[in-house]
């Protein structure tokens, strides 16, 4: 090749290149335009323009030959919470002749008790003791100066923050008797006793081996803000705050050097928390099928997400299949490898340098579930838990005051650590029996209320 049409070459080389990274840019700004500044994982809320809703392809009906069937089974009477005997008359409905006793059936019924405010007048008795020169008094088992009573405290509590029902709706369930100003009155007075147990939480959550982290939007008095989760197997730390920033972070995670992993999306903000760091695959996953959406007439990247994905995909899923722990760390390492051998290959493409530069750049933060089984490669559990709060910001549209959102972060830990500790469907019973200790000691420890972790 003579000089000169070397010389042009380079420069067809050159404009090519950036023919290809003027392509990516524009893919990059049509994608934030149509999907959001977060692509597929923007909220719906916040998308620019949304598609209409897709067809939803029908399933057959029945269960798959061969599976057994589960009927509907009869209790015993000992099972039973209530016995109630139906009884007819001795005299034929139709002849009027006598009736003789044959025999009785069994019928099972599962029925529910309504969620009505009733008025209950105590008489509370006074009496005189002629040696000590006191009056004893007698008062019913409730919070001092309180209107409502605990059993109706503890279900709109539990509604509320536990069920995450709007209280508009619970004063129409609960009847006329009961107020949304005098609930919102209990609430907070609740907050201010359960606060002090927030801090004892946040330590026991720092001790966790395995912690999640995830934010979403949630305004609070018209604003903008964000609600945080901080959470693990046995507790679950809320924060509804008007800011995205690392003070929140800070604030539940501290300075100091922690043990365990926290498992999180690839948020800025968590990258300096003292602890080790394993990014979510989920996300990773849904940026890669972005790129292969974006760019599926290029082979180059339909081959390299064609090889990636499925990877992804294999190693969220190898955490819960009912295998031994040795066949685990060893699928686990051979998957890292082949993980491993993509991110490092050769390539052209900028939307594949760009995938490749992430995991290189991150890789002391992505492989912690390689090393030890208890550590997921997805952030699941905070994003699962933190479902229930989006849906509810979408019906109750946030807090409506600063004072509402520290109450709603207090009572939404307390209520939903006590649900991870508790058998299923005992949240209520035990929010019942912590207001009667209450009741009985104002000043009683709130933290020792808690039940313990399970083992």
């Amino acid at each position: 090749m003579c000089p000169g049409c070397y010389e042009k070459q380079l420069c067809i080389d050159k404009l090519q290149d950036e023919i290809a990274h003027l392509k990516y840019k524009l893919h990059y700004q049509e994608r934030k335009t149509k999907e959001g500044y977060f692509g597929s994982s923007t909220p719906s809320s916040k998308k620019p323009f949304k598609e209409a809703a897709k067809e939803s392809i029908k399933k057959n009906g029945g269960a798959v030959n061969g599976h057994k069937g589960y009927g509907r089974k009869t209790i015993t009477d000992a099972q039973a919470d209530e016995i109630i005997e139906i009884v007819i008359s001795d005299k034929c409905p139709r002849c009027r002749g006598k009736l003789i006793n044959k025999s009785s059936i069994k019928r099972l019924i599962i029925d529910s008790i309504l969620l009505k405010a009733k008025k209950i007048l105590y008489r509370c008795q006074k009496k005189y003791c002629p040696n000590c020169k006191k009056t004893i008094s007698s008062k019913p088992l409730v919070l001092p100066r309180a209107l409502y009573g605990n059993q109706l405290i503890a279900q709109a509590l539990y509604l509320h923050y536990g069920q995450l029902i709007p209280l508009g709706r619970i004063v129409e369930i609960l009847g006329d008797a009961v107020s949304a100003a005098s609930l919102h009155d209990i609430f907070q007075r609740l907050g201010r006793l359960w606060q002090p147990a927030i801090d004892r939480l946040i330590k026991d959550y720092r001790k966790e081996p395995v912690k999640h982290a995830d934010e979403t939007g949630w305004r609070n008095d018209g604003a903008n803000g964000y609600g945080w989760l901080f959470c693990s197997k046995d507790t679950s730390i809320f924060r509804f705050e008007d800011n995205r920033s690392s003070s929140v972070r800070q604030a539940v995670l501290g300075n100091r050097r922690l043990p365990g992993v926290l498992v999180t999306d690839r948020y800025g903000v968590y990258n300096k928390s003292p602890c080790s760091l394993q990014y979510c695959y989920a996300h990773l996953l849904r940026m890669v099928e972005d790129s292969e959406e974006q760019f599926a007439d290029d082979p180059e990247v339909r081959c390299f997400t064609a090889v990636l994905a499925p990877l992804l995909a294999e190693a969220m899923r190898l955490r819960g299949q009912d295998i031994p722990d040795t066949l685990y760390y060893r699928g686990a390492k051979a998957l890292q490898t082949k993980i491993l051998r993509v991110i490092n290959s050769d390539s052209r493409h900028p939307e594949i340098k760009t995938i490749q530069i992430i995991f290189q750049k991150n890789k002391h933060r992505l492989y912690h579930w390689v090393l030890d089984r208890a550590v997921p490669a997805e952030n699941n559990r905070a994003e699962r838990e933190l479902r229930p709060t989006v849906i509810a910001r979408k019906v109750s549209f946030g807090s409506q005051s600063k004072q509402g959102a520290l109450t709603r972060s207090i009572l939404m830990t307390i209520i939903h650590t006590a649900k991870k500790r508790l058998p299923a469907n005992d949240t209520q019973e035990w929010l019942k029996k912590t207001l009667d200790a209450v009741s009985v000691n104002p000043n009683i420890d709130a933290y020792s209320l808690l039940p313990s972790p399970k083992k």
